[in-house]
């Protein structure tokens, strides 16, 4: 399973962002070990960051996305291309991903 997680830093010890859609990075898991870092290409600019990082990250395969908060865009598009999606926040990622 891949999973990705929002995050305010390029490892596991750093916060989930609670910014889905505009997060700074995007850590992808496989299998529970770090296979990639994402610095969010979307992160700055118009509307649709949400929906263009669910594509995205669906596009790399990804299984499941964890960040702080996502909006509804966000939310409906992953659900479309059948990403679980969640929301937790005040953690580390490595603790998100122990608790996905």
């Amino acid at each position: 399973m891949k999973v990705a997680i929002a995050s305010e830093g390029r490892d596991e010890n750093s916060m989930v962002s609670n910014i889905g859609g505009r997060a700074p990075y995007y850590l992808i898991f496989e299998d529970g070990k770090l296979v990639e870092v994402i610095s969010n290409p979307f992160r700055i600019g118009g509307g649709g960051a949400g929906f263009s990082v669910a594509r995205m990250l669906a596009d790399r395969g990804v299984n499941k996305v964890i960040a702080g908060r996502m909006g509804p865009n966000m939310r409906a598009a992953l659900l479309e291309r059948g990403v679980k999606a969640v929301e937790l926040s005040g953690i580390t990622v490595k603790q998100a991903l122990e608790r996905a």
